[in-house]
């Protein structure tokens, strides 16, 4: 894997050692001690972070979290799904290989070429349901 920048490590350390999914601004508020100023450092970070598949981007709530499995490849297929608590903001990362196989069907009945496909699904976890 390649080597991370120093920021780009901290970015990551900081979604890592997050209980629940954070955004640019808060990942940046947690790392003005770090020499973190400006929001453009914590995005430069993520953007590489993204590419490399190590970080996920959670459209519905605009947040961050680290990969839950970076080092199986399972994201590079295009399909990730996540569960996300309303309550607590517990997010759980999971791969579903039917949903994915259903998905491509559709898509090739209607000639369609999927890039990226994210899933989320919001609702409440076992212990705040």
């Amino acid at each position: 894997m390649k080597q991370l920048t120093r920021n780009q490590s901290l970015v990551l350390d900081a979604l890592l050692q997050a209980e629940a999914p954070l955004s640019a601004y808060t990942i940046l508020d947690r790392l003005r001690d770090e020499g973190f100023r400006a929001p453009l450092q914590v995005y430069r970070a993520l953007d590489k972070l993204l590419d490399l598949g190590l970080v996920h981007r959670l459209e519905s709530i605009s947040a961050f979290v680290a990969c839950a499995h970076p080092h199986q490849g399972c994201c590079a297929h295009g399909l990730t799904a996540f569960t996300i608590c309303e309550a607590c903001g517990k997010v759980t990362e999971f791969h579903d290989h039917l949903i994915e196989e259903r998905l491509g069907a559709f898509a090739r009945d209607h000639q369609f070429r999927p890039g990226k496909a994210t899933i989320e699904v919001r609702g409440h976890c076992a212990g705040c349901a």
